[in-house]
């Protein structure tokens, strides 16, 4: 207990006397963890925003005019027994152009003109998927049938995209972070070596009493953790108060679709800040005194 008392009060004292360096690496902390923070939100907001689009994703097959209804039975059964489908269903022409209309009468359109005219839609299968990437095989074998299909369209492309999207995000993040994280770790560097300079000839006293090597380094590596403890603190504080204004802008820019934004989100968040914090705090000082005292 005297040997953690005696660290922490040196390491405060050191902090105090480095002002401007302990300012500047806990600023740039601070910086970092918001970007960390940033990407985890954004990334986990399109991860759960494509998991509903994916559960929502079917193959639908419009079906030629004047087709047996025999046939149509028929092609459901077939596509039935494809192990990527999960079922099928029929809709005829007359229930689509209802459903049409139901649609435009919720979003409050006239509907009158339409219902005066020849039914222009078509009748058509909705295929349920067992795993909505993996519907070309589906796709393929509806467009084989070309008696009885006249149209499908392919929604995967759509599906593929967004998962390149967010492969692309997620590595760019990692990009930026890894030169924010560099630039962090070389100002606890810096900033724990010039604590270590300013102090030289208490720690060569020190040394000449007989002091360990852990009574010398202790404190300084203490120094960084409680940077990277500072600057985690300030960030999720930062988050806490900004999190009404970010819940609302996602909404916005999502609409109905979930985001995923949860209790684990903001524990992941809470994990990964202290952790990168006091992680990359820790490690600077430690190299820092390593350096100095060989």
């Amino acid at each position: 207990m005297h040997f953690l008392r005696f660290s922490v009060r040196q390491a405060l004292q050191g902090l105090w006397r480095n002002s401007v360096m302990t300012f500047a690496a806990t600023f740039t902390m601070i910086l970092m963890l918001i970007l960390l923070s940033a990407l985890v939100i954004v990334i986990a907001g399109v991860e759960a925003g494509l998991d509903y689009i994916e559960t929502r994703v079917e193959v639908r097959a419009e079906l030629h005019r004047g087709v047996l209804q025999e046939r149509v039975d028929d092609l459901m059964t077939r596509v039935d027994a494809l192990p990527e489908v999960a079922g099928v269903r029929y809709t005829s022409e007359e229930e689509a152009l209802q459903q049409f209309l139901a649609t435009r009468e919720e979003q409050g359109q006239d509907t009158s003109v339409i219902a005066g005219v020849s039914n222009p839609l078509y009748a058509y299968l909705t295929v349920d998927l067992v795993n909505p990437r993996e519907s070309d095989a589906v796709v393929e074998m509806l467009r084989g049938e070309t008696g009885l299909v006249r149209f499908v369209p392919n929604q995967q492309l759509g599906i593929d995209r967004l998962v390149e999207l967010t492969a692309q995000l997620r590595n760019l993040g990692v990009i930026v972070l890894s030169f924010v994280a560099l630039t962090v770790l070389l100002i606890v560097v810096n900033s724990i070596r010039m604590a270590l300079m300013s102090r030289a000839q208490e720690i060569e006293i020190m040394r000449l009493v007989g002091a360990s090597d852990r009574y010398v380094r202790w404190p300084f590596i203490l120094e960084g953790v409680f940077i990277g403890l500072a600057g985690a603190l300030i960030t999720l504080a930062l988050l806490l108060v900004a999190s009404p204004a970010i819940s609302d802008v996602a909404s916005d820019i999502a609409g109905s679709v979930p985001l995923g934004f949860d209790r684990s989100l903001t524990l992941q968040i809470v994990a990964i800040s202290l952790g990168a914090g006091i992680g990359l705090g820790g490690l600077g000082a430690w190299i820092s005194v390593r350096t100095y005292l060989r």
